[in-house]
């Protein structure tokens, strides 16, 4: 079952940032910018790998940290 309201503010902050944000979970890698990727792969009680690469990672990094502690998912930060 997802997530609505981080699914949804998941990709509101993502889309902030000009950084590539990729989420993986298992062999799926999805771009958190997109709504629809997430509602499909997003759900709780699963571990999840975001890739953050960019002019402006660190700080895409750590608003995303946020949001994901917030709505308790699993999340391990891979940056640069």
């Amino acid at each position: 079952m997802s997530n609505n309201a981080a699914i949804v503010e998941i990709s509101q902050v993502a889309s902030r940032f000009r950084s590539s944000i990729v989420l993986q979970a298992d062999s799926k890698y999805i771009d958190v910018k997109s709504i629809l990727g997430l509602f499909t792969t997003l759900v709780g009680g699963h571990s999840y790998e975001l890739h953050v690469h960019g002019s402006d990672s660190e700080e895409a990094k750590q608003a995303l940290a946020e949001v994901f502690k917030k709505h308790n998912l699993n999340i391990t930060i891979i940056g640069e």
